[in-house]
């Protein structure tokens, strides 16, 4: 009887414990304000060294380590053991492993290349690699840029319609492309046309970890991070002067738009959104997915705050429409509500969104080490109700194994002692 009593005693504790487990995993997870969606992480294991940006190559994910200089694989969610390249980066301030997309089997990379490896920066670069299915092959040098200066050195990248593209802050100049009459070094403060290469495709940008194409219409919109105040998001057409350093945030002043110097056909516009108090604006995604059923909206996150924002887009998809009467002017201003633009919570230092081929939504966070992916409820393992844990398939696998174990024990046991008691 005491053997019976033991046994139903481990049974009731791994029902309870392990689930609880789990649930307490869970706790650490960020939060959707979606109630029709959820978030699990993706890749079990952490991204050592700060991950920064990411690119899908099918199923397969490629991330940058940002302080070591390493490319490694996520395939079939597991991070796999070996880089698939290894270069000799800087690591002090914002330099790094900045920026990667991908073209088919082209591999793009953006990072400030050292002496050695956390050593002496040399220079901002920005190589095309093949992708052989294991490792980034083939190198080539596409464009240098300046790292005069450890901060605003961008490395967003992007490539759509068979054109990559790359931005760099200001890198601490201020000439003719920050819109001060006087000249200064070139490639600094723009958005670059890499592959094919091109004319410098906008100017005026105080430093961007945000760069994205909008697939219905093929605009290009930015994310752009201010000084003390008003960080932004931008529509980017051709020959966009996005105003540093004489504006940021919306003016209606057009006599200080008129004022600035003029370079080449560069025009000034106002950006679609501001926030007043930085956040640190980061990645910028767009969702084509039916299944995500969220076509007609914009995702951005931060680092500040480890918040995913998503906008409204308008009809022409140029902009974004509001509820709130607080962002009727297209400005969150200090002290107003963002609530009808947060989507989720808890992110950490979010450096990276993008949509996967399954067309679910992936975030990167930098300070977490880890990817996340946020999925409709309806996809998701287990549903989920409010306050409610809802393991992954994974962890309901182990869970049913464990019990099977232990129930299998048991019944063993107890067989085994009615046999004795005969």
């Amino acid at each position: 009887m005491k053997v019976l009593l033991l046994i139903c005693t481990v049974i009731f504790i791994g029902i309870i414990i392990i689930p609880y487990t789990f649930a307490e995993q869970n706790k650490s997870l960020p939060k959707i304000l979606d109630e029709n969606y959820t978030v699990e992480q993706f890749v079990a294991e952490g991204i050592p060294n700060s991950p920064t940006t990411m690119t899908f190559l099918g199923d397969d994910i490629l991330v940058l380590q940002r302080y070591d200089g390493i490319v490694r694989l996520v395939r079939d969610g597991v991070l796999q053991p070996e880089p698939v390249l290894d270069v000799s980066v800087a690591k002090d301030g914002e330099r790094g492993m900045l920026g990667i997309t991908s073209d088919g089997s082209k591999v793009y990379v953006y990072f400030t290349a050292a002496d050695s490896d956390a050593g002496k920066a040399i220079e901002n670069r920005i190589y095309r690699y093949d992708w052989d299915g294991k490792k980034l092959v083939n190198p080539e040098l596409l464009k240098t840029l300046p790292s005069d200066n450890y901060y605003h050195n961008g490395g967003a990248m992007t490539s759509f319609g068979g054109q990559t593209y790359a931005v760099i802050g200001d890198n601490g100049n201020y000439g003719r492309l920050q819109n001060r009459d006087a000249d200064w070094k070139n490639d600094t403060s723009v958005i670059l046309r890499i592959d094919p290469p091109g004319k410098h495709y906008a100017m005026g940008i105080r430093n961007s970890f945000g760069l994205t194409v909008d697939p219905i219409t093929g605009n290009l919109w930015d994310t752009e991070n201010g000084d003390d105040s008003n960080d932004e998001i931008n529509l980017v057409p051709e020959n966009f002067n996005s105003g540093w350093i004489e504006i940021t945030g919306i003016t209606k002043n057009q006599t200080l738009i008129d004022s600035l110097p003029k370079y080449g056909d560069f025009v000034y516009s106002n950006p679609e959104f501001v926030w007043e108090k930085p956040v640190c604006t980061t990645g910028i995604a767009f969702s084509t997915s039916e299944k995500f059923a969220q076509t007609d909206r914009v995702f951005v996150g931060d680092c500040n705050n480890g918040n995913l924002y998503r906008f409204n887009l308008n009809e022409q998809r140029t902009g974004f429409v509001f509820n709130s009467p607080d962002l009727q002017d297209s400005t969150l201003n200090i002290g107003e509500s963002n609530e009808e633009v947060l989507f989720g919570t808890g992110f950490g230092a979010i450096t990276d969104v993008e949509e996967g081929p399954d067309g679910f939504l992936y975030i990167v966070s930098l300070s977490n080490g880890k990817i996340y992916r946020i999925i409709p409820k309806e996809f998701a393992p287990m549903s989920e109700s409010k306050g409610d844990y809802a393991p992954g398939g994974f962890e309901i696998i182990v869970y049913l194994g464990i019990i099977l174990v232990i129930s299998g024990v048991a019944i063993y046991f107890i067989r085994k002692s009615l046999r004795t008691r005969k």
